[in-house]
């Protein structure tokens, strides 16, 4: 492409969000940056970015918040998923909220910028070990959307995991930065919703699902 692509980079954390500025800065012009999902739906909605480098999760969200939030006024945006998590709950989530790829922090440079120029092309891009997920979920066994899990919201997806995985609603109100009775909301509502009685159903009912 004769014209730098422009880019918005979405991170909460800041030390991280400069360090991807800074790799890839000679290469793509970076003409945002956000550290929140309500943040990052500003400066998309200012800048028009080419493509998005997006978290999965965010203090006040999570990036399937921020794509559905987006994609509807900005179609041409696309998003690229930039995270430290590989569960194949959140590389799923975010391809059917219409993330373009999902590529972990281990990535190079060189590689995170060229899966950003192969999805601003509109490629695919995934890590290796992420698209089994993918090919597992839109496969021929039938559609791609499992409604259990489509009717918990985003947060209530995230909530879901951590009980699934054993974590005390304490740890889980320290992992997502909310409060301990805002995590005892979304853990009943999903048990609500998954029609489950206990954290041991639910974690067979994740793990029969392959998302923990």
């Amino acid at each position: 492409m004769s014209e730098r692509l422009r880019v918005v980079v979405v991170d909460d954390h800041a030390l991280f969000r400069r360090g991807v500025v800074a790799e890839i800065g000679d290469e793509l012009d970076v003409v945002g940056e956000a550290g929140s999902a309500a943040e990052a739906v500003e400066v998309i909605g200012r800048e028009i970015p080419d493509v998005v480098l997006l978290d999965v999760h965010l203090p006040d969200g999570g990036g399937h918040d921020v794509i559905v939030s987006v994609a509807a006024a900005h179609p041409d945006v696309r998003f690229l998923a930039l995270s430290v998590s590989d569960a194949a709950a959140d590389v799923i989530g975010l391809v059917r909220a219409g993330a373009r790829g999902y590529v972990t922090k281990s990535i190079s440079a060189p590689e995170l910028i060229d899966a950003i120029r192969r999805v601003a092309d509109g490629d695919a891009v995934f890590s290796p070990r992420l698209a089994g997920f993918v090919l597992d979920a839109f496969s021929s066994a039938g559609s791609p959307v499992d409604p259990a899990l489509d009717q918990l919201t985003a947060r209530e997806q995230e909530v879901m995991r951590l009980l699934a995985r054993g974590y005390a609603y304490k740890e889980i109100a320290r992992e997502l930065s909310i409060s301990i009775k805002t995590v005892e909301s979304h853990a009943s509502a999903v048990l609500r919703k998954l029609q489950l009685t206990s954290r041991h159903e639910l974690a067979r009912w994740a793990n029969e699902r392959r998302i923990i």
